[in-house]
Formats: C-alpha cells, sequence, structure tokens
C-alpha cells in the first residue's frame, strides 16, 4: 500500500465501542483517526450505580489514552450525517470529511413512554432520574432519608438498588419491574437476588408496570426500565434501522445501506444484547473490519459468545451467572464476596484493555 495516502476514519463515540474501534484503528500504518465527541473524559459506564451510591469519580481524561497515538479528538456533537459527501457536521460549525465511518453514539436509558409516536413523543417525567443522571441523583440522595424506588428490573435495575439499599441504609428502596426478577438468570441466580434483595431491605414488587413515574409513590423514581439506541442521526441520513432503532448490519458490521460506514455498539443491530461486555468486542472488530476494507482484504465475520453474566449486589456481594453460548444460564452461579471480587476485576480489565490498545497504537 502507498504509505503516503493516508485513509481518513472518522469514529463517533468515545464510550467503550467507540474509544476502542479508535485505537485499534491507530494501529494501521495509513489511518488516521479522529474521534468525535463533545466530552473530553471516558465514563466507566458500568460503574454508574456507584457514582449513584456516592462513590468517587468514575471518569478518566481521554487524553490519557489518546496521547502519543496521532488520534485527533473533536470535543464536539456531531449533528448531521451526509452519506453521499461522506461528511460529518458538528455542532460547532465544523465539517469533517471522511473515507470510512465508525458509528459508535451508543445508547441512554429510554425515557419515552412505550407505545407513543416519534413525532411529540412523551416521557416518563422530569423528575425521574437515570444511569445518566447518577451523579445528580447522589447529591439528592445526601438530601435526606425518604422513598425512593427504581422502576426496572433489569441487571442495572438490581444494580442500582442494592448500591443505594447498601450505602444509604436509612432509604426505604422498592424495585419495580414488569417481568420477573432476574428472569435471564438460572433458579439458583434468582434465589441469590431475591435472598441478598430482602437482607437489604429492598421491597421487590414484580408483574407492575409503570408508565410513568407520577404514578410512583417515592420521593425519588430512578426509571431503569430499557435501553434506546442513539441512531437518529443515521436514522436521518437514510441508513436502515432494524424494528428497535438499531442500525442494520451485515456479518462484518458494515451496514447495510451504505458500504463505507461501519457500526459498533449498541447502536449496531446484532443479535447481542447491548452491554459493554459486547461493546468492545464489536468496536475492535469493526476497526479490523475497516482496515481489512482499506487493505482490500476480506473482512472477517463477527464470532462472538458469551461466558458470564456478572452483577454487583453493593461492594461484597455479588453474583457470577456462568451462560451458554446463546446466553441461556447454566444452573450453577457463584455468589458472595468471590463473585464481588470477579466483578470487580472484570469491570478493571475494561481500562486496562483500553490502555494496552493505547500503547499499542502508540508503538507502531
Amino acid at each position: 500500500m502507498n504509505r503516503q495516502h493516508r485513509h481518513h476514519v472518522i469514529v463517533l463515540g468515545a464510550g467503550y465501542a467507540g474509544l476502542t474501534a479508535a485505537l485499534r484503528l491507530a494501529q494501521g500504518t495509513a489511518v488516521s483517526v479522529t474521534l468525535v465527541d463533545p466530552s473530553d473524559r471516558f465514563t466507566e459506564r458500568v460503574r454508574l450505580h456507584q457514582l449513584a451510591a456516592g462513590q468517587p469519580d468514575v471518569t478518566h481524561p481521554l487524553s490519557s489514552f489518546l496521547r502519543g497515538t496521532g488520534i485527533r479528538h473533536v470535543a464536539a456533537r456531531a449533528v448531521d450525517l451526509d452519506p453521499a459527501a461522506r461528511e460529518v457536521r458538528t455542532d460547532d460549525g465544523r465539517t469533517l470529511s471522511y473515507d470510512r465511518l465508525v458509528y459508535a453514539l451508543g445508547s441512554v436509558t429510554d425515557t419515552r413512554i412505550a407505545g407513543e409516536p416519534t413525532a411529540g413523543e412523551r416521557t416518563v417525567g422530569e423528575r425521574a432520574y437515570t444511569a445518566e443522571s447518577a451523579a445528580e441523583l447522589g447529591k439528592r440522595l445526601l438530601d435526606g432519608p425518604g422513598r425512593l424506588a427504581v422502576v426496572g428490573g433489569g441487571l442495572t435495575g438490581v444494580e442500582l438498588a442494592s448500591e443505594i439499599a447498601e450505602s444509604h441504609p436509612a432509604w426505604d428502596v422498592r424495585l419495580l419491574t414488569a417481568g420477573k426478577l432476574g428472569a435471564g438468570l438460572s433458579v439458583n441466580g434468582r434465589a441469590h437476588l431475591r435472598r441478598t434483595l430482602a437482607a437489604m431491605r429492598v421491597r421487590v414488587t414484580e408483574g407492575e408496570r409503570v408508565t410513568s413515574v407520577d404514578e410512583v409513590d417515592a420521593d425519588v423514581a430512578v426509571w431503569s426500565a430499557s435501553l434506546r439506541p442513539l441512531t437518529g442521526l443515521a436514522g436521518a441520513a437514510g441508513l436502515e434501522l432494524d424494528a428497535v432503532g438499531r442500525i442494520v448490519v451485515d456479518r462484518t458490521l458494515r451496514s447495510a445501506t451504505d458500504p463505507a460506514v461501519y457500526v459498533a455498539g449498541d447502536a449496531a443491530a446484532t443479535s447481542l444484547r447491548m452491554a459493554c461486555a459486547t461493546a468492545m468486542p464489536t468496536g475492535a472488530h469493526a476497526a479490523a473490519s475497516v482496515l481489512a476494507d482499506l487493505e482490500s482484504r476480506p473482512a472477517r465475520p463477527l464470532r462472538f459468545r458469551y461466558v458470564m453474566q456478572c452483577i454487583s449486589l453493593g461492594r461484597n456481594d455479588g453474583l457470577i451467572q456462568p451462560v451458554h453460548r446463546d446466553d441461556s444460564p447454566f444452573r450453577s452461579v457463584v455468589t458472595g464476596r468471590p463473585a464481588a471480587f470477579v466483578k470487580e476485576q472484570v469491570v478493571r480489565s475494561t481500562v486496562r484493555i483500553l490502555r494496552v490498545a493505547a500503547s499499542r497504537a502508540r508503538a507502531r
């Protein structure tokens, strides 16, 4: 390949998927990388429940990963995508051209009322806290004890409820879920969840569908019912989306609509669940597919299998649920302090992996 020509790749989003993709791309010898994200810090999203409980900052300066890698960080928000011109426009008035684009804007807690039309949609209520407002929630909890309700019995809701109950025992904590608590866990896993939450005096209500925080009898409501992909920019640009709003891709994570666009993380319509566990592998794979494309090599299809689900239940307890390849649970589980230790090591490993990728990019 002619080393004088450097292909320009833009990565949208600096979360787990986007930062992984950018660092992997920067290891290429004929690629220049621009990372577009308004924040100058990388957030450990899987620690936001700890931030809500009053623990220290869970972010890291982006510069600590990008320094010396050659990656250019544009601290702005992408507001328009023009696939025909291969351009991205940002909210500070810049127009950035690309040869290839990695779309990794991720997801946020979905606070829209289910069934509402996209135009003029209503939300679950202004007084709802979410994982994204964990810092504000942490400050609110310091105002004094009261009644707190977490809406959503998925893993994020369970971690929020248990972390808050442990760190703020004077608060009366409830967990409301439309389905069964820990529906994706084994019988043993669900039993441990119930025992642990009961010991923490978290009251669990199953089969209660809530559409607005106004329906919740609590001083503080935390919404954790579901996630929605941040793909409005892609949809407006004409990229094909699936029924839940994720960008349709092939097995190499290339957009089914535009061959110059690749997708990583929660924005990609794969069979994988939205999670950090899948964001980083898809970020690395999207980058590998881009490099293969630019070097006129066949890209490999994504191959991924689940190993386990990790749940923290406060700082001293946890649940490790081994799973089959299709994410269905084994009967056996690991609980207690050993599980809490494993979960913490898994979380720490994400930052370690990013730092290793940064070192490799610097050494290229």
